[in-house]
Formats: C-alpha cells, sequence, structure tokens
C-alpha cells in the first residue's frame, strides 16, 4: 500500500511499513502500557464490527469525549471512519448546554466517554437528544457500558468481509469529521472535513519535519478534539513514530522525563509557562551561576538563526549551550528535537531563547477550517524565520486581499460548515476560504500574521487598534498572567489585567512589602498598582501614541477557562471578559 487517501488508511500503511511495537502508548495505574501497530489495527477492526452490529450505517455520527488523549480515542477513531460513518470529537469541558447542542445538530447515535465527570453531562442532557441510543465508557464506571462491550460485538469477525466492502467504497472527497469550534462568538460551528482535507494535510506537513532515524517518539497532550493534534497524530503514525500519552496537563514535566521524547506540540500559552517557570528558577541562584544564568539568557534573546549574528555570537552560545541551555534541554526529557506550535501567536522572544537554547520550537499557521496547517517553520533549507509562520505547505495557495485579509486555497479547506449554507457561503468566496486573519507575505515568501480582523477596532479618534500585538508586548512582563486591551468606540485604548499573583507574592517577599493575603487585598494594594504602573509604561514605549494603554485595571479572578474567560485553546473570549468586568469598564471610562 503505497498511497493514502482516507484516514483509516494511516494505521494500516504503518502496518506494513514500520510494524511498531510501541505504536500508541498510555498510563494506566502508573504503567506505561504499549499497543502495537497490529493490536492497533486489530481492534479498530473490532470497534468496526461491533458498530455494524449495534446498526451504525454509513453517514450515522458517532462522538467521542475524552478528558486526556488515550490510545482507546485513536482506536475508536479508525472504528467508526472504517464504516463510512463520521466521528464527532467533543471538548470535554464545554458547557452541557454546548454538549446538548453539538450532540443534536449532529444527531449523534453513540457516543463514547472518557470518565464519570464527562458521562454525567452526558446523563444530564441525554433525554434532550433523541438521536442517542448509547453510551460507551472507557474507564470502569458503575452503571455505564464499557467500550469493551462493543470490542467484544466485534470479537467474531464473520462480517469483516463488510467492514472491507464499506472500506472500499469510501473515497478521499467523503465526509470524515465534525469539529465543532469553539469560536470566541456564539453558538459553535461545525467544520465539515474530508479525508482529502485531514490525508494533504498530514503527509504535506510530513515534509516540514526532518527523518530523525531509530526509535522517534512523540508526546501527544494538546487535545486530540482539536484538529491541530489529530492530524499530528495521523503524521506520527505515517511516519513511523510512537505517540505516547501525556497523563494530563500537571504532568508534562514528569510525563518528558519519563518518555525524553523527540518531538511534540505546544500552544505559547505552554511555552510562556515553561520559561517563566525556568526564569525564576534562575532567579533563585546567587552569586556567579546567577550572573551565567543571566547572561546566558541575554545572548539567547538575541538569537538570529542561520549563524545570522556572525562568528563571536556563535562561540558565546557554544558556551551557554554547554554551562545553562544543556540543563534547559534535561529539563524536557533531553531529546526534544522540535517543538511545533500553534493555535495562537508566539512572541518572537520565546522562539529567539527556545532556539538558542537548542529546542527549535516551530511555529506554524492554520485554523480547523483548513485541516489546519496552512503554513510553518523548518529549519532546514532556510525555511525559519523568527517572527513569521513560516513558508506555506506544498500545494497551498495564500494570497493577500485589499484589506489584507488572508486568503486561503488548497486541498486542506474544509468543505463548509454542517447544516449552514449560510455561514458557508460567508467564508468560501470565489475559490478562496476567508481567514478572517490580516498578514503579509515578504519577499521570501514567509508569512507574518498581524492581527485578527475581528478584533481589531477602532478608538472614538479613528484610529485603528491591533489588541493581540499590544497584549503579546504586555504578556512579556512577568508581572501580567492575562491582559485584555479595550477601547472599541472610546477616546483611548485601556486594559483589563490579571497579576500573575504567584509572582507577585515572590517580589513582594523579596521586597518585603505587605500586600495583602487574598487576590482582592493585592489588586486593591497602591504599591502592587503602581508597580504595574511601571510594567505597561516600560512596554507602551514600543507603541504609538494613540496605541498606548493609558488606563488598566487589575482583576482578582484568574482567567480560566472552566470560568469562561477563554476558548478551549487559551484565547481571550472577549465578550465574555468584558461582559464580567463591566464595573471595571465603568470605573475606566465613567
Amino acid at each position: 500500500m503505497n498511497t493514502i487517501t482516507r484516514l483509516f488508511d494511516f494505521p494500516h500503511y504503518q502496518l506494513e511499513k514500520h510494524n511498531l511495537d510501541k505504536a500508541l502508548i498510555t498510563k494506566y495505574n502508573g504503567e506505561w502500557v504499549a499497543t502495537s501497530t497490529k493490536e492497533y489495527v486489530d481492534k479498530a477492526n473490532q470497534i468496526s464490527r461491533g458498530l455494524l452490529r449495534l446498526g451504525v450505517k454509513p453517514n450515522d455520527k458517532v462522538a467521542i469525549i475524552s478528558s486526556n488523549n488515550r490510545t482507546e480515542w485513536n482506536i475508536v477513531d479508525i472504528g467508526v471512519l472504517q464504516i463510512a460513518a463520521q466521528d464527532v470529537p467533543i471538548y470535554p469541558t464545554i458547557s452541557q448546554e454546548d454538549y446538548e447542542y453539538v450532540l443534536n445538530h449532529s444527531e449523534s447515535v453513540y457516543c463514547f466517554v472518557s470518565d464519570d465527570e464527562v458521562l454525567q453531562k452526558v446523563k444530564n442532557i441525554q433525554d434532550n437528544v433523541p438521536s442517542l441510543k448509547g453510551v460507551y465508557s472507557f474507564n470502569d464506571i458503575e452503571g455505564c457500558d464499557s467500550w469493551n462491550k462493543v470490542l467484544e460485538l466485534g470479537k467474531d469477525d464473520s462480517n469483516q468481509e463488510e467492514v472491507e466492502k464499506i472500506m472500499a467504497s469510501v473515497k478521499e472527497d467523503d465526509l470524515a469529521t465534525l469539529i465543532y469550534t469553539s469560536g470566541t462568538t456564539g453558538r459553535p460551528k461545525g467544520v465539515m472535513l474530508s479525508h482529502k482535507n485531514i490525508v494533504s494535510n498530514a503527509l504535506h506537513s510530513a515534509t516540514r519535519f526532518a527523518d530523525f532515524g531509530g526509535e522517534v517518539k512523540a508526546l501527544s497532550f494538546l487535545p486530540v478534539c482539536h484538529i491541530y493534534e489529530r492530524m499530528l497524530m495521523y503524521l506520527y503514525q505515517y511516519r513511523g513514530i510512537g505517540i505516547y500519552f501525556a497523563e494530563s496537563l500537571e504532568t508534562i514535566s514528569d510525563n518528558l522525563k519519563e518518555i525524553q521524547p523527540d518531538m511534540m506540540t505546544a500552544v505559547p500559552r505552554l511555552l510562556e509557562k515553561v520559561y517563566d517557570k525556568i526564569i525564576a528558577k534562575g532567579a533563585d541562584l546567587t552569586g556567579v551561576k546567577k550572573k551565567l544564568f543571566f547572561w546566558a539568557v541575554e545572548l539567547g534573546l538575541q538569537y538570529e538563526p542561520y549563524g545570522a549574528n556572525g562568528w563571536w555570537y556563535e562561540k558565546k552560545l557554544g558556551i551557554a549551550r554547554k554551562l545553562i541551555f544543556s540543563k534547559w534541554q534535561e529539563a524536557l526529557g533531553g531529546n526534544l528535537k522540535v517543538i511545533a506550535s500553534g493555535s495562537a501567536a508566539l512572541q518572537s522572544r520565546l522562539a529567539r531563547v527556545f532556539n538558542a537554547a537548542g529546542i527549535n520550537v516551530m511555529e506554524g499557521y492554520g485554523l480547523t477550517e483548513t485541516s489546519p496547517v496552512v503554513s510553518v517553520n523548518d529549519i532546514r533549507d532556510k525555511g525559519f524565520k523568527i517572527g513569521t509562520v513560516g513558508k506555506m505547505l506544498p500545494d497551498t495557495e495564500v494570497k493577500i486581499a485589499e484589506d489584507g485579509e488572508i486568503l486561503i486555497k488548497g486541498p486542506q479547506v474544509m468543505m463548509g460548515y454542517y447544516k449552514d449554507e449560510e455561514k458557508s457561503k460567508e467564508v468560501l468566496k470565489n475559490g478562496y476560504f476567508h481567514t478572517g486573519d490580516i498578514g503579509e507575505i515578504d519577499n521570501e515568501g514567509f508569512l507574518r500574521i498581524t492581527d485578527r480582523k475581528k478584533e481589531m477596532f477602532k478608538t472614538s479618534g479613528g484610529k485603528y487598534i491591533a489588541p493581540q500585538v499590544i497584549e503579546n508586548a504586555m504578556k512579556q512582563s512577568r508581572f501580567i498572567e492575562q491582559i485584555m486591551v479595550i477601547g472599541d468606540g472610546e477616546k483611548m485604548p485601556a486594559a483589563f489585567i490579571q497579576p500573575n499573583f504567584e509572582f507577585v507574592k515572590d517580589w513582594a517577599n523579596r521586597k518585603n512589602i505587605a500586600i495583602g493575603a487574598t487576590n482582592e487585598e493585592i489588586v486593591s494594594n497602591q504599591t502592587v498598582i503602581d508597580r504595574f504602573q511601571e510594567e505597561v509604561d516600560e512596554h507602551n514605549e514600543k507603541f504609538g501614541k494613540w496605541e498606548r494603554i493609558k488606563r488598566f485595571e487589575l482583576t482578582a479572578d484568574e482567567w480560566s477557562i472552566e470560568a469562561e474567560h477563554l476558548t478551549p485553546t487559551m484565547k481571550l473570549k472577549r465578550r465574555v471578559i468584558k461582559a464580567k468586568y463591566q464595573d471595571l469598564y465603568s470605573k475606566i471610562y465613567g
């Protein structure tokens, strides 16, 4: 089998070309348990046969809701797709009202859940979802059918011929999956992605990763219900890379040390956190060690690829890598060769410092609607430029509209939004997908994203403000955990700021300042407010007079996905945040 045209071809291709003993590896009760390629394919066939016996027909929808990435997810995914049904991965932490909406809108007939917490949310709304015939769980839960029941149903392989027949009938242009985007506004939209959309994206993206040779391991922890991590799973399978599933976000650093992966994906927020942790450790050093540490960091922040800073810089960098950065690498497992960063803008300083440390952070760009990758940096062949999202993938055309909007044409562009022709027409016009992002392509073919079209606003003076650019600059301050720039239609830009409370307490300890014990006391402490003013003033210097943050208010809440401040991919829900802090808004603008 040389050509992969449908998603379920990936494991079959892997069986033929790589046949791994450890294809998918999940930790259960403290033990890493490996599933071989052969077992993976066998179990997927079992699921297919079991689902057929449950009466699942072509084009039926099967939902999968899992709190963590795990082997079972991949087995069910392939099992569903092989019988020409489509899966609907649902983000576990959305509200149960959204569960109800997505299950009804997709008319899902069965639902696989990972654990009790997800099960309870499904149970609470199950009576309102007439299409749903049954729920199966990966974990053993009292009173819920186990997914093993479906595997058992498929043990008898007398209907395997039927599975093969349906597989042969699936075409690359057929719908494969519905992915509901959380969106920063309104009801989730169901993005229809075909087999070809995702297969082409995985194969094209694979051309941007070097071949490491030998046994290669990837660590997977970004939610697989998003197309970014999911597409990479298929890419890993194609490349014969063993996929280890992190237990949770909290255990990442332990899992890195246990697994020592060669590659992983990340969102900028995670890299910011890793960086802040490393800097905090450095700040605890004393004397010469501390001087050396910050000398290396300063050096790293000036990094340019391909020796552009000259031989003297490279010589110093060699020393910094030996003395300081080698410890950073060890903290990430010691083998990490590449981190693919996506889903939000990466600050240039992070790209510089990690790459200087010998940890190649390669930023890419894409959307759920483009399966997702449009462009990505690649360290090889001068394909990497800091501050850009790399060059376009093969077969991908990007055009910049007159108003700066990025338009895309290529095999990865979605079929449309499910049951929503109107919204589909709004974004799919004249053969191009309209992204709603603003960008430019430089003379070497690198794409740069300058802002979200939807998020730009005008002050009452008619000046355009690009909030993301200002927010990214301000977030370089260790005092600032989250920030949202406001001021649409107002005379000046202002901001809501969520302090990095841990760092603020640390700073107060070091300076022997009493700032109070609770978050409420901290944000109303004048010394603290004055210190934040210094940070804001410093970063304001980078901007034109009309763009500067003239006033800000600190929030005592810690912004989170659960409390609805952030989308599942950690983007700001601007409307929600503005509504939450209406009183602060009035305080600023009167």
